[in-house]
């Protein structure tokens, strides 16, 4: 037990703060050495964090908390670094004391899986009665025909749709009609406004399934869904107050809330329900935004398979906010084993799309065969086909015409896209970006800084999006402050940033430290910085503004 608790604690995939990696030893220690009666809230509160004998849970919250961090941090562990490891480590809610389970069967690989049939296909040879065995080798030919069909990444691979199913479970929420407490015939018909209004802006995200639904719904029907959303409306004078709520089904707990504020006039009472209305959508369906935060053991109400499609999504959305490349590759192989299973999945599509264009814009996989830019355009084009409204899909297509330099159709693309929701800021801020690299800096950066505004956790790629656009602008100062917030230290672009950044500044030493990175992590950025510059910077001048960082930074630059 204590090996496998070492191998959590130094992955970085268990990422958790380190005063929570001390609790989890805490309680893991605990119950190895047979006190797992003792492990309560107080204790914890006292041994680890170092609270007074007066602590109390119910006003204190550290130790709920930091216990949901960790619950989040081991399922993000199992689904990408421990996936073949013997024991399972899990914390079940309601308590604090760890359950050790012996992992009774490891995904099989392709050979593997080939090679139990081939197994069964002896045995079934072997005894009697003789039908029985040709009845058992011809089920386990169509098994290994369809599993091979399955393996096929395009083309005849989509074959298969027909006979899986189109989309896995994803996080089912439900609205309930929200409640007029005012009791007016003006409150009643905003109350109606404002439902209507959120349960549309919510339908634009298609990671989660939006359904209208009723009290008896949710009283009876529905037991699938994971979360419903109330609200409750007053109205006093031209003061509106709309009082918003998240439950989760499994628990009952709410998991979040908020009131909206606002001056009913008449001539803006559409635009003011669709302000509010946006505002409540951002928060919970955006891909940082509750529903995704929410701990994914409260999406355990259908069966682990159902949901590893969805888990696939959220492991790249963790990915993308640091772009470490330690983890590409297996969210990369997560979601592949997600197309194969659900060919008609266009959000899996999409993610799988971008994961290799990060191959080609990020360098990763440097060794690989892979025409990632083909194999992205082909991923992106099949999820635009399977949901035209999917902004994820279309934000793909995107990215896919810009590192083809077809910008003015790449442009397009995400002018509709953004379109369809301008609600999204992970859409939002890509195409903001490639508006600001293609030239268009002042209306590309506003959307950026919009998107970094109204995302609920950091987002490192946009906030080194901002220093760029700080750069461009002269604003070296402000440019070092955007770069240095920006957690993706792992990634190649961020020290190509900051080096440029570093050099109009002039701060030789701090730039020589970032040379020194590039060499040893990126040797080929270095080596083809003016290609660099130039797939990603359309403008000439705005390219040589960045060769001028890099040059003063001491880069050599080749000449042209």
């Amino acid at each position: 037990m204590l090996e496998q608790l070492d191998r959590i604690r130094s992955s970085s995939e268990f990422d958790v703060p380190e005063r929570a990696r001390q609790f989890f030893a805490y309680v893991v220690g605990e119950t190895v050495d047979g006190r797992a009666n003792r492990i309560k809230a107080y204790s914890i509160a006292v041994e680890v964090y170092g609270r007074s004998s007066s602590f109390d849970p119910q006003i204190d919250p550290v130790v709920r908390i930091q216990a949901g961090l960790i619950r989040r941090g081991l399922e993000h562990y199992y689904l990408v670094a421990g996936q073949n490891d013997p024991i399972v480590v899990t914390m079940p809610k309601g308590g604090y004391v760890p359950v050790f389970s012996q992992r009774t069967e490891t995904p099989p690989s392709a050979q593997g899986f080939a090679a139990t049939y081939s197994k069964q296909l002896t045995a079934a040879w072997r005894g009697p009665p003789p039908w029985m065995g040709i009845i058992l080798v011809v089920a386990a030919l169509m098994g290994l025909a369809l599993y091979a069909g399955g393996l096929y990444r395009y083309g005849d691979g989509f074959g298969i749709a027909g006979r899986q199913a189109a989309s896995p479970d994803v996080p089912r929420l439900v609205i309930e009609p929200f409640e007029d407490l005012s009791g007016t015939p003006d409150s009643a018909v905003i109350a109606q406004g404002l439902t209507d209004e959120v349960i549309g802006q919510l339908a634009k995200f298609k990671e989660i399934v939006v359904v209208a639904g009723t009290g008896i719904m949710l009283a009876t029907g529905d037991s699938e869904a994971l979360f419903a959303l109330e609200g409750r409306v007053r109205l006093h004078g031209d003061k509106l107050r709309l009082n918003a709520r998240l439950l989760d089904r499994n628990s009952g707990s709410v998991v979040w809330t908020n009131n909206y504020d606002s001056i009913v006039q008449v001539q803006n009472l559409l635009q003011l329900e669709a302000d509010i209305a946006q505002a409540v959508a951002t928060a919970l369906a955006q891909p940082y935004g509750v529903i995704f935060q929410t701990d994914a053991a409260d999406l355990a109400q259908s069966p682990p398979d159902d949901l590893e499609a969805y888990k696939c999504t959220l492991a790249y959305y963790r990915y993308r906010s640091n772009l470490n490349p330690a983890t590409h590759a297996t969210v990369q192989s997560c979601l592949q084993r997600a197309v194969q299973r659900f060919p008609n999945y266009a959000t899996a599509w999409a993610l799988l799309s971008l994961t290799y264009l990060d191959e080609l814009r990020f360098r990763y996989r440097l060794n690989s065969t892979i025409p990632s830019l083909d194999v992205a355009t082909d991923a992106a084009r099949r999820a635009v086909e399977l949901d035209p409204q999917n902004v994820r899909a279309l934000q793909a297509e995107m990215l896919s015409h810009y590192f083809r330099g077809e910008i003015t159709a790449a442009l397009e693309v995400g002018a509709r896209a953004y379109s369809i929701n301008p609600n999204d800021t992970e859409l939002a801020g890509e195409y903001g970006f490639r508006l600001a690299l293609s030239g268009q800096w002042k209306p590309g950066c506003k959307l950026i800084a919009s998107a970094v505004s109204r995302n609920p956790q950091p987002s490192g790629y946009f906030e080194s999006a901002l220093a760029v656009c700080a750069y461009i602008d002269k604003d070296y100062i402000t440019a070092e402050r955007w770069a240095r917030l920006a957690d993706v230290r792992a990634n190649p672009i961020y020290h190509l940033i900051l080096t440029a950044i570093l050099g109009q500044l002039g701060k030789t030493e701090e730039a020589r430290s970032e040379r020194q990175w590039l060499a040893v992590h990126a040797p080929t950025f270095v080596d083809n910085i003016r290609h660099e510059v130039a797939v990603r910077v359309i403008r000439r001048e705005d390219q040589l503004h960045l060769l001028d960082g890099f040059k003063k930074a001491g880069l050599s630059i080749p000449d042209e």
